[in-house]
C-alpha cells in the first residue's frame, strides 16, 4: 500500500471538449515541474481518456470536472478525474474503449463514489 502522496495539484475544467487538451497540458507541466516524466506519455494518454469519459458521461450541463494529480515518494503518479455524474465508471463490452485503454496503460485503476458523482483514478509506477 502506498503512503500519503508527497505532492498534489488539481485544477477545475469547464464542460467543454477543448478542455481535454488543457487537462493534458496541465498534467505535462505539473509532471515536468515534479520531475516525474518517465512515463509521461502513458499518463497523458490516461488523462485524455479519463477527461473525455467524464465529459461524455459524467459532467451535467453547467458543471465541470476536476483533474487531481498526486506524486508519491516512490516515483509513482496518481491521476484522478472527478465529475458530478451518476453511477460508477466501468469497462463495457461493445462500449467505448477509453477505460480499456486506461486499464491497459496504467498499473492500476478504479472508480470511487463521491457526493455528488465519482472519481475515476489510475496510477503508474516509476
Amino acid at each position: 500500500m502506498r503512503t500519503e502522496p508527497a505532492l498534489m495539484r488539481e485544477r477545475l475544467f469547464p464542460r467543454c471538449r477543448q478542455t481535454v487538451r488543457s487537462a493534458r497540458e496541465f498534467t505535462a507541466e505539473t509532471l515536468d515541474a515534479w520531475d516525474r516524466t518517465a512515463r509521461l506519455d502513458d499518463v497523458l494518454l490516461c488523462v485524455s481518456e479519463l477527461a473525455t469519459n467524464a465529459l461524455r458521461h459524467g459532467v451535467p450541463p453547467g458543471r465541470g470536472y476536476r483533474v487531481r494529480l498526486l506524486a508519491y515518494e516512490d516515483g509513482g503518479v496518481r491521476v484522478e478525474v472527478h465529475d458530478s455524474g451518476p453511477g460508477l465508471s466501468r469497462i463495457r463490452l461493445g462500449g467505448g474503449r477509453g477505460l480499456a485503454i486506461v486499464a491497459a496503460v496504467a498499473d492500476r485503476w478504479g472508480a470511487v463514489p463521491r457526493s455528488p458523482g465519482k472519481a475515476v483514478w489510475c496510477e503508474t509506477d516509476r
